[in-house]
């Protein structure tokens, strides 16, 4: 294993511990299981089932239903039950929070039980306290005693188990050792871990879920290399991003997190959640696993950089791998104009399918022009570069606003200070061409057959003292971000500083393949600190399937859907925000709903979108129970939390402010805090 999965360049499985669950078998190179939860109160049997049921029609493999007491424990019985005699052998997992009793009930009953190491026997208080090695010794032990008859019935019933640790509710004791990191999260884990084995109890799952997808993904990478350290090998692996919202904005979140492992091979099955009904995560968890049943087939015979093993493309391995992936760091770049260095990651838009560019192309962009004042308005999701082919501007652009444009088109422009040219490889390299004095943009396309060998190596050579040069890398192999991320290596490698954009182009057809592939390609690079900024575009063929207005795999029309540049734009910048590289927008940290709701989780989160949507950079957490209140919305600035039936605990951070405020009211009580802690703006 090459630091936490089988290979850095090429999609290659990791293989994990084979697990039964009921019938079904988990990890050691089955495919990719999809699962969902359930919103519905467990006590009410016939609901239950009947939205299982829906869910499991819509393709869910495993379906989770909450049990945070022994009575709810209990009645999964009559939910299996009654599923068993309607035809369904999907198998059931009871999720459980802070009672070991309920957990110990339940597995005798469903085929799998998922525990929290953070409060199943732990607890949260966000105290600390300084323990010494045996003190904390003690604490083990502790654990040991109380999870140990679970782990016993487990193995006696043949009942799975998922060790699942959250970022937002590791212990107290956890937190004082290790603090709010990836580390403390695997260590949490391991515990659990080690315990389970010395029973001789192998039928496990792990996960390391948060709601940022930084902390997220560096806590699986840490823990796979962990087990292989601590092991010799690896359990299988959950993979979610918690409290990732709705809409688009939840969908892209999922995928940045969940996308980024899948392409390393990391993943046996996988949850995405979000504040929608649970039948609606499962098209999606399809989408982001489709990506991967064909993954190894290409069509080129000649690649340079790589070998073709019959269909099968292979980017040559990296030698020395230059970036720590257990801890992001943005790669060191100098500035070419607002493009690398300090400055946040750019935004360019793509509007080279537009037959002509008007004032009016802007709109989708972030710029709209008022003829009355002659003034253009600039949202914050405005795009800073757009690319417009051979297409000609004749009119006058916004101040921030720069043009991207082929090299013949670019002689033509009168502004040498706002229009710039984009060359391909012998263009850059011919010195009997003019080029800009300030930025020139320069395509590689990785590892693939229209780059040869000695045109990279001329090209390295050149940029290296070119302080005008922006690389703009794509991949037109099928292990795209992988061989972006094989050049960005090798420009490391080589001292090369020279600021990056990340290309992704997308052939799929609806709105949520489109999500799920940009916000997947692009996200893993930007994860690991790669990016200076970003362009998103489609094919020919996808993008006159989406002018219509587009929609996803239900027929939900998106919120963006005016044109696909908007969509692609807004996209963008989404992808950006959920790898936490530029805050342009509000952020909402929601749960989903399960059965522990204490009020309409989708309806609030909608009414809370709409009067704070405006709050740049403030992150707001909506979360249905105290279960999932404080610790899970850890990033958070401020919580809406559930705290019993029709009311709600409002947070500052981790403090409570506003305690049991009724819930007709609590939307206000919210927008006041935000005045009183200077949070807020006037529309």
């Amino acid at each position: 294993m090459q630091l936490y999965c089988n290979s850095l360049t090429e999609y290659n499985r990791l293989i994990t511990k084979e697990v039964k669950i009921g019938d079904l078998l988990l990890g050691n190179g089955h495919p990719i299981r999809v699962q969902t939860m359930t919103t519905t109160d467990t006590m009410d049997t016939l609901a239950t089932v009947e939205q299982t049921i829906r869910c499991i029609e819509a393709g869910s493999e495993l379906v989770r239903i909450t049990a945070p007491s022994k009575k709810e424990a209990e009645n999964l019985l009559n939910i299996k039950n009654e599923l068993r005699k309607r035809g369904y052998n999907t198998p059931l997992i009871a999720d459980i929070h802070f009672t070991p009793n309920a957990a110990e009930i339940a597995a005798r009953i469903v085929e799998k039980v998922r525990v929290n190491p953070g409060n199943y026997v732990d607890k949260k208080k966000f105290e600390q306290i300084d323990y010494t090695d045996a003190e904390y010794a003690e604490e083990i032990d502790r654990i040991r005693e109380r999870f140990t008859p679970l782990v016993k019935i487990c193995r006696e019933y043949g009942t799975a188990m998922r060790i699942g640790t959250n970022h937002g509710s590791l212990s107290d004791r956890i937190m004082s050792r290790y603090g709010d990191t990836p580390m403390g999260m695997v260590e949490s884990a391991m515990e659990f871990l080690r315990i389970a084995r010395g029973e001789s109890y192998h039928n496990i799952i792990l996960s390391m879920k948060a709601s940022n997808t930084q902390v997220m993904v560096q806590a699986y990478r840490l823990l796979i290399q962990q087990m292989d350290a601590e092991f010799g090998e690896c359990y299988p692996l959950h993979l979610g991003v918690t409290e990732a919202g709705d809409g688009e904005d939840g969908r892209v979140k999922s995928a940045v997190g969940i996308g980024t492992l899948l392409e390393d091979g990391i993943g046996d099955t996988i949850r995405v959640s979000l504040t929608e009904d649970p039948e609606l995560e499962i098209p999606v968890c399809r989408d982001l696993v489709k990506r991967y049943t064909s993954r190894l087939t290409v069509d080129r015979s000649e690649v340079a950089g790589s070998t073709v093993n019959g269909n099968r493309v292979t980017v040559t391995p990296i030698e020395k791998v230059p970036y720590n992936p257990f801890n992001y760091s943005r790669r060191k770049t100098f500035a070419v104009d607002n493009i690398g260095d300090h400055h946040v990651p750019v935004v360019i838009a793509d509007l080279s399918k537009l037959e002509t560019i008007t004032p009016k192309s802007l709109e989708g962009v972030g710029y709209r022009y008022d003829e009355a004042s002659d003034k253009w308005n600039i949202s914050d999701g405005a795009a800073d570069y757009i690319f417009v082919a051979d297409k000609t501007v004749d009119f006058a652009l916004p101040g921030t606003l720069k043009v991207i444009s082929y090299y013949t088109t670019w002689l033509e422009a009168e502004d040498k200070t706002k229009f710039f040219p984009i060359l391909d490889g012998n263009s850059y390299l011919d010195i009997s061409i003019d080029k800009s004095s300030e930025i020139n943009f320069l395509m590689i396309d990785c590892y693939s057959g229209s780059t040869n060998q000695p045109v990279l190596e001329s090209l390295l050579t050149k940029i290296k003292i070119d302080k005008t040069a922006v690389l703009c890398l794509s991949s037109t192999n099928k292990n795209a971000m992988q061989s972006v991320r094989r050049m960005v290596m090798e420009l490391k490698n080589n001292d090369i500083e020279n600021p990056i954009i990340l290309i992704v182009d997308s052939s799929w057809q609806t709105a949520d393949e489109h999500l799920i592939h940009y916000a997947t390609e692009a996200g893993a690079l930007l994860l690991d600190g790669f990016g200076d900024g970003i362009c998103l575009g489609m094919t020919e063929a996808s993008y006159k399937s989406q002018v219509s207005g587009l929609q996803n795999t239900e027929g939900r029309t998106y919120t963006s859907n005016s044109s696909p540049e908007q969509f692609i734009n807004s996209t963008a910048f989404s992808i950006l925000q959920a790898t936490r590289v530029r805050i342009s927008k509000t952020e909402y940290i929601s749960c989903p709903s399960c059965g522990r709701t204490l009020f309409d989780l989708q309806e609030t989160t909608a009414k809370i979108r709409s009067v704070t949507n405006h709050l740049k950079g403030v992150k707001i957490a909506i979360m249905g129970c105290i279960v999932n209140g404080p610790g899970e919305m850890a990033d958070a600035d401020f919580g809406y939390v559930g705290s019993g039936v029709g009311k709600i605990t409002l947070y500052k951070g981790k403090e409570v402010v506003k305690k049991n405020i009724d819930s007709a009211i609590a939307v206000d009580e919210l927008i006041n805090l935000l005045k009183e802690n200077e949070a807020w703006v006037e529309v």
